[in-house]
């Protein structure tokens, strides 16, 4: 009998490119990838194989060692960017209605807005604690790991035909002025007042790779998790409770949860709907 025949099958030629090009893209450039979830990943590298012109993982990866271009390119295919203003209203409701009245009672505030893409959710938060007479006192962090995104965040510039659905957002999410005010219109742009982001902060951070920064009063990182795998989720979440002060609070996405993360233990909900969590006193 043919000995090859009891041979395990070997490893998709495709699953090892991908695994190659995650440590070229860390040891190179230290952006680290190797524990997003990986069939999100390989889905993302193929679209961008197709769209850079390469015909395998492998010839972008050559690319991207010598070419710094390939990885600014590469970095909006691996990055989720996809958002809206006062995305999921009843989240945006519930911090203003059961949240605020907790962070009222804080001399100054600090807000981290992690994987904040191209900042549809800063103005939310930015909008929301104008509202509520709470922007003056507040600094906020923005970050991301993607600098096109960072730069989108810091000029608050939106297409005109996106205005339609962060109007209606922002009135299910309990907005007490007309979103208009906060944006003046020209062409088929829009550009958010800077006062909203005189109190931001803006800069690179990776979940991945980075340390906490700042004690903060609220931590919102929504959609940004489910494409990491279980060991990042909890080095994540982890950041996440160091940096909260006492009783802090915790916002995640929809399809998100404590329940199985090595730090539930340091949670509990508050909002359970709108995955709203508060950590404990000790």
């Amino acid at each position: 009998m043919d000995a090859t025949l009891n041979q395990p099958a070997s490893e998709p030629v495709e699953e090892i490119e991908t695994y190659l090009l995650l440590e070229a893209l860390h040891r190179r450039y230290h952006y680290d990838f190797r524990h997003y979830a990986r069939a999100s990943i390989r889905r993302r590298l193929r679209q961008a194989c197709q769209q850079l012109g390469f015909a395998s993982i492998s010839m972008m990866q050559d690319a991207l060692l010598h070419d710094e271009a390939v990885l600014t390119r590469l970095l909006d295919f691996l990055t989720v960017q996809v958002s809206e203003m006062f995305r999921d209203p009843g989240y945006f409701k519930a911090i203003r209605e059961k949240v605020v009245p907790h962070l009222q009672t804080y001399p100054s505030l600090k807000i981290w807005i992690a994987g904040c893409s191209g900042g549809e959710e800063l103005y939310s938060f930015a909008i929301l604690l104008q509202e509520e007479g709470l922007l003056d006192r507040t600094l906020i962090y923005a970050t991301d790991i993607n600098p096109t995104a960072l730069e989108t965040a810091q000029k608050g510039i939106y297409a005109l035909d996106r205005i339609a659905t962060f109007t209606r957002n922002h009135q299910r999410s309990g907005g007490r002025t007309s979103l208009s005010d906060y944006y003046s219109s020209a062409y088929d742009r829009v550009v958010f007042d800077r006062k909203l982001r005189e109190r931001v902060v803006f800069s690179d951070h990776s979940l991945a790779n980075d340390a906490v920064f700042a004690e903060c009063q609220f931590v919102s990182c929504r959609n940004v998790m489910i494409y990491f795998d279980r060991p990042l989720q909890d080095r994540a979440l982890g950041l996440f409770r160091d940096s909260l002060s006492r009783r802090g609070f915790l916002g995640l996405g929809s399809k998100e949860t404590l329940r199985f993360s090595e730090h539930a233990d340091a949670f509990t909900e508050f909002v359970r709907e709108e995955k709203i969590y508060r950590r404990r006193d000790a």
